[in-house]
C-alpha cells in the first residue's frame, strides 16, 4: 500500500493526462466527432475516406517521410562530427562548445523568422555567400523543391543538443583504448572505426530513435515559416501533423484527425520497433553484451 501511496502521482497523472486521452482519440477515431455535436459512431469509414478519398493525406505522408528519410541520417552524423572536432583538449576549445551549443537553446519561433530571413532568395545572406562564389541560389521557400531541404539545412544549425550528447560520450571511452591502438599501429581514422565509433553506439541508437519520433511530428516550422500557414507552393511543407491539425483546428472534423493520429501512432511504434529489433546487432555496451 505504501509502494502505490509513492508511485500515485505517477499513475493518477498517467491515467488523466496520456491514457485517457490516448483511449479517447482511440474511440473518437471512429466517429464523426466534430468538438460540438454527438459522437456518431462511423466503423472505419474515417479510415476508408483517409486511404481512398483524401488526396492530401498520401502528399503530407510523402513529404513526412522525405523529411525523416533525410534528416535524421545528416543531423545525426553532423552531431557526431561536432562531438569529434570539439572533443580534443585545446585552450579555448570551451568556448566553441557554447558557440555550437547556442543555437539548440534558441526559442523556436525567433529561430525560424531569422531563417525566413536568411533565406530570401534577394536578400538572404545565404544566397549572397552562394553569389559570392558563383553559385546562383534557389528560391527556398518559395520553390516547392527546395522548401524541405531548406528546413533539413536550419535542423543541421541546430544539432547543438545532439551534439552535447556524444560529447559527454565520447569523453567517457577509456584512454587506454586509444594509447593500446596507438602501440599497434593503428591512425586515426582506424581508431575512430574501431574504437570510437562502437563505443558510442547506445547514444546513436538513441539518438535515432527520439529523433524520428521527434521527425514525425514536425508541426511548427511548416507552420510559422510559411504565408498564413498555407504549408508552402503546392503543399510542399504539408506535413503530416499540420494536415491533422488542420482537419482538427481548421476544418473541426475532429473525427477524422483522431484517426490520423492513430495511424502516425501506428507508424511510430512499427519503426521503434524494428529499431529495437535491429539495434543489438550493431549497438554495442562497455560491459561487451550487445542491445
Amino acid at each position: 500500500m505504501w509502494g502505490l501511496f509513492f508511485v500515485s502521482p505517477f499513475i493518477i497523472g498517467f491515467a488523466v493526462f496520456l491514457l485517457g486521452p490516448m483511449l479517447f482519440s482511440l474511440y473518437g477515431s471512429f466517429t464523426n466527432y466534430n468538438l460540438t455535436s454527438k459522437m456518431d459512431f462511423l466503423g472505419l469509414a474515417n479510415f476508408k475516406r483517409m486511404f481512398t478519398q483524401d488526396e492530401l493525406f498520401w502528399t503530407s505522408l510523402y513529404n513526412t517521410a522525405y523529411y525523416v528519410i533525410f534528416n535524421i541520417p545528416l543531423t545525426t552524423l553532423g552531431s557526431i562530427f561536432l562531438a569529434v572536432l570539439l572533443n580534443r583538449r585545446i585552450r579555448g576549445i570551451s568556448i566553441f562548445r557554447t558557440i555550437f551549443y547556442l543555437p539548440a537553446i534558441l526559442s523556436g519561433v525567433a529561430v525560424y523568422v531569422l531563417w525566413m530571413q536568411l533565406l530570401s532568395p534577394s536578400t538572404g545572406l545565404v544566397n549572397t555567400i552562394l553569389a559570392f562564389i558563383g553559385i546562383k541560389g534557389p528560391a527556398w521557400l518559395f520553390d516547392p523543391n527546395w522548401t524541405k531541404p531548406a528546413l533539413i539545412l536550419m535542423r543541421l544549425w541546430s544539432v547543438g543538443g545532439s551534439m552535447l550528447l556524444y560529447l559527454a560520450t565520447l569523453q567517457n571511452v577509456p584512454k587506454q583504448l586509444y594509447e593500446s591502438a596507438e602501440i599497434d599501429g593503428a591512425n586515426s581514422f582506424q581508431q575512430f572505426l574501431n574504437i570510437t565509433l562502437p563505443m558510442i553506439t547506445p547514444i546513436i541508437f538513441y539518438d535515432i530513435v527520439t529523433s524520428t519520433i521527434g521527425a514525425f511530428q514536425i508541426f511548427q516550422e511548416a507552420y510559422v515559416m510559411t504565408e498564413s500557414g498555407t504549408a508552402g507552393p503546392a503543399n510542399s511543407l504539408l506535413f503530416y501533423n499540420f494536415h491533422m491539425w488542420n482537419k482538427a483546428f481548421v476544418a473541426f472534423d475532429m473525427g477524422y484527425a483522431m484517426a490520423m493520429s492513430m495511424i502516425l501512432f501506428i507508424i511510430v511504434l512499427v519503426l521503434t520497433f524494428i529499431n529495437l529489433k535491429v539495434a543489438p546487432r550493431w549497438v554495442h555496451y562497455g560491459g561487451g553484451n550487445s542491445a
